[in-house]
């Protein structure tokens, strides 16, 4: 195992973070923050640039020709059922995030879009930029991605690295392969700091659910490293097993309880009022998805020219942070499938349930701001991790409820930290389609080590900018793996029927 330069070195910077950030909290958050500051104010127009070219280029291959190559051979077929291929990418996609920010991202937004439009006006912008912050543009992002690592170790047989396609296209070379070995090291360590992100807000999220729960009161940092604990010694487990036996299972009801709740709220809240909210959002998502993309805010306030830096460009570098473990995990369950079908399974399909899910709470939410005086947004400013329970107190059964966004955030959090372990496995033993359990049992410990420093920082704001300091680099990667696709598919001759 430790014969391995990248996986010792991918370790050594990992943990070395780790460390850091256990160390001096504080300091790695301040840096994180400066740099990215800095980064996002030369960049912005670059990774607007970028992600909305990768859109386009993902419409473009499921509409032309290439959309019915297999990636695998011609005969080979899907490995798993459509639902759970679709609940596993989803899960491994974004799950914990659609419980943290149901509610409380649709209502941040409009507390700074308030100051400049109409309030009513002001709730259907909300909406509007949070579908496109949850929406085509990041599973674009995940699904070029993924497709690019697909095409390469299924249909042309090579590792799953990210650094494959740059080999195979450009030649095996001196320059090639230390080009090939940056780009798997900068992909493992953005995959580890996102995820330990991702590992706080879960925990954040479930801590406040247990709170309110159990009519706890200040129990602070304590339960917070509890949950940690629980957490941590919950998927050592699952690392040890089959990845289609655990992820299956665990993705499968983790989707099944947060779909039922979301069906739940909007059947027992404002029904009339939520789906007119809906209905009116994937219009207005629909009809300026493509040109917001390229908006860059440059004639803006500085106000508002902070709120995109602190939202539309860090989600668009939290997707990219993402992209090389959704995309291979996306890539290793999805062999057999055709372009096409990856394409618009991969796309639509989580951004149409993403949009329903932020049309729901997002519009109870707006229901107890414009009708009913309810005193959301001041949970808003307060705490944003308590904002979900907050309106499900205000409605049925909210025992139940709560305990159900408890459950599935533990679920989600669960089938993130597996997958990842799985990817960086792969990663780190050059393609290896099944890693030894000791190798993901390391990268879990990495994991979690990631996620106590982002949990010790104690703020969202913190979390995020960490997670983009370890991500900015990976838009270049992705870039370059598309004129890599691109070429190859260019070089292809499918038999058209």
């Amino acid at each position: 195992m430790f014969r391995n330069p990248l996986l010792l070195v991918a370790l050594i910077i990992t943990g070395a973070v780790a460390v850091w950030g256990i160390a001096d909290t504080a300091g790695l958050a301040g840096f994180a923050s400066r740099l990215v500051g800095i980064q996002f104010t030369s960049r912005a127009w670059f990774i607007m640039l970028a992600v909305s070219f990768m859109l386009i280029v993902s419409i473009w291959l499921a509409f032309s020709r290439h959309g019915r190559i297999k990636l695998g051979k011609d005969d080979d077929e899907p490995e798993f059922s459509t639902v759970s291929w679709l609940t596993m990418l989803f899960a491994a996609g974004m799950g914990v995030g659609l419980l943290y920010w149901g509610t409380a991202e649709p209502l941040t937004h409009y507390l700074l879009i308030s100051n400049y439009q109409d309030p009513r006006k002001a709730a259907g912008l909300a909406l509007f930029v949070t579908n496109f912050h949850w929406g085509l543009h990041a599973w674009a992002i995940y699904a070029l991605t993924g497709l690019v690592i697909a095409y390469f170790s299924f249909r042309l047989g090579c590792p799953s690295l990210v650094s494959a396609p740059i080999i195979k296209v450009f030649g095996a070379n001196r320059l090639t392969r230390s080009i090939g070995w940056l780009c798997d090291l900068l992909a493992i360590v953005a995959i580890a700091i996102g995820l330990g992100g991702s590992v706080a807000m879960g925990v954040f999220q479930i801590k406040e659910g247990v709170e309110a729960l159990f009519g706890i009161q200040g129990a602070g940092m304590g339960l917070t490293l509890g949950i940690f604990v629980v957490l941590c010694v919950s998927y050592i487990l699952p690392l040890t097993v089959d990845l289609g036996r655990g992820m299956a299972i665990l993705s499968n009801t983790a989707m099944a309880v947060t779909g039922g709740l979301m069906i739940f709220i909007l059947l027992a809240g404002p029904t009339h009022f939520v789906m007119g909210g809906i209905v009116q959002a994937l219009g207005e998502y629909l009809g300026g998805a493509i040109t917001h993309g390229f908006r860059t805010f440059t004639f803006m306030d500085d106000q508002v020219g902070n709120w995109f830096q602190s939202w539309t460009l860090t989600y668009m570098v939290w997707w990219l942070a993402w992209a090389p473990f959704v995309g291979v995990f996306i890539a290793r369950i999805s062999k057999g499938r055709t372009i096409r079908e990856f394409i618009c399974g991969v796309i639509l399909v989580p951004t149409a349930f993403s949009i329903l899910w932020f049309g729901v709470f997002g519009g109870v939410g707006f229901y107890g701001i414009l009708r009913l005086d309810v005193p959301i947004l001041d949970v808003v400013r307060e705490n944003l991790s308590g904002v979900t329970f907050f309106v499900l107190d205000h409605f049925p059964l909210p025992f139940l409820t709560i305990g159900a966004v408890v459950v599935a955030a533990f679920l989600f959090i669960i089938t993130s930290v597996v997958s990842a372990a799985f990817v960086l496995g792969m990663f780190s033993t050059g393609g290896d389609l099944n890693p030894s359990t000791r190798v993901k049992l390391s990268w879990g410990a990495i994991l979690g080590a990631l996620g106590l420093v982002m949990i010790l920082s104690n703020s969202i704001d913190a979390v995020k900018s960490i997670i983009a300091l370890g991500a900015l680099p990976f838009v270049f990667i992705v870039l370059l793996l598309v004129v890599c696709l691109l070429k190859a598919l260019k070089a292809e001759r499918p038999q058209w029927s």
